[in-house]
């Protein structure tokens, strides 16, 4: 019998016209539906015999991180790491279990979801089409942190502003050829801090050259491509005096690669990361950076999920701009005795 096999709240949606989302509150009695729609998802939910109580009311016995193993561990990528800290935070303060999990592609993410028992799902950082469906096939509220997916529930920063805001003040302290570095532009984020820098360009009246733009080989490690990125960086015609890197890690491995061809940051080339993580305060020089509250990011996308407030939405924190050593713009007399930018030296020449 149909009954038996159990109806999925996917058929549910299907059979009543309407989001998966919209199935999820009408049947919790949450607000946000009008009384029709309410009537008209539980009228065919009586019909098909679906079990109203797997959909349990209250907060979820026990929540599930998600992260994309593609995109570096949470040692070389430390973003994740502030963004876990939230996310536990805010479940330890609800008493509220939380696993995390690496996902690859490839793997059967149902069957590890079903491993761990989770009744809800936090995702962090970029998941491929294909993983977001085989997550959403899980049926479980979900929220999603640094990603964006039509009718799910994301958390992000202001990440075109933040990136605006980092290029506009390497234009407005005197650079002539502003490079970017970034990586997968497939990545929400990713995506917007490249409008945010081309904006910043076009409003200052700067042509657009794709020369100046490059992204991050996949087939490299994630230190190495920002090392790889740097080094093309430096063989162009007319090298780039300043540089703003999609993260901040990016931007400390590309200082590396100045350093050892002899260019002084900030007096030959100038630099500027995003994130604000802990190395950045701490790199010679201190680095320059677009600030958001990492921590937050995990935070809300937790609460949301602990308070079932998953509606589809978009939500977006706060950004600052925080300059250091590494952005500053030369002193004039600085400026005049600094050699010639242009051409690679040796590490050697400032040893």
């Amino acid at each position: 019998m149909a009954e038996k096999r159990g109806v999925t709240i996917r058929e549910l949606a299907e059979a009543a016209g309407v989001s998966i989302g919209t199935v999820s509150r009408a049947l919790k009695g949450q607000p946000g539906l009008s009384e029709q729609t309410r009537a008209q998802v539980l009228g065919v939910a009586q019909r098909m015999g679906y079990d109203v109580g797997k959909l349990r009311t209250g907060k979820p016995r026990r929540m599930l991180f998600l992260y994309n193993r593609s995109i570096g561990s949470l040692a070389t990528n430390p973003f994740y790491s502030y963004v876990l800290h939230g996310a536990e935070t805010a479940c330890r303060e609800a008493g509220v279990p939380l696993s995390m999990m690496s996902v690859l592609g490839g793997e059967d993410i149902a069957v590890q979801v079903r491993r761990h028992e989770a009744e809800a799902l936090l995702g962090a950082g970029y998941f491929d089409p294909e993983a977001m469906e085989a997550i959403r096939r899980c049926e479980l509220p979900l929220v999603l942190v640094d990603h964006f997916y039509p009718g799910v529930r994301c958390v992000n920063d202001d990440n075109q502003l933040g990136a605006w805001l980092a290029t506009r003040h390497l234009l407005e302290g005197g650079a002539k050829r502003v490079a970017a570095i970034f990586g997968p532009l497939a990545h929400h984020s990713v995506s917007l801090r490249a409008k945010g820098f081309r904006r910043a360009l076009y409003e200052a009246g700067r042509l657009f050259d794709p020369d100046y733009e490059v992204t991050l080989d996949p087939s490299l490690e994630y230190r190495d491509a920002g090392r790889d990125a740097m080094r093309r960086l430096l063989e162009l015609p007319e090298p780039p005096d300043a540089v703003f890197a999609y993260n901040d890690s990016t931007a400390i491995f590309a200082m590396e690669v100045c350093h050892e061809h002899g260019l002084r940051v900030p007096q030959d080339i100038r630099f500027i990361g995003y994130d604000d993580i802990e190395e950045a305060a701490h790199s010679k020089p201190p680095l320059s950076t677009v600030k958001m509250d990492k921590e937050a990011l995990g935070h809300v996308a937790a609460r949301a999920l602990i308070e079932g407030d998953t509606a589809p939405n978009d939500a977006s924190l706060p950004v600052e701009l925080v300059v250091r050593e590494s952005s500053r713009a030369p002193e004039p007399q600085q400026e005049a005795a600094a050699p010639r930018k242009g051409r690679r030296q040796p590490a050697a020449a400032e040893r």
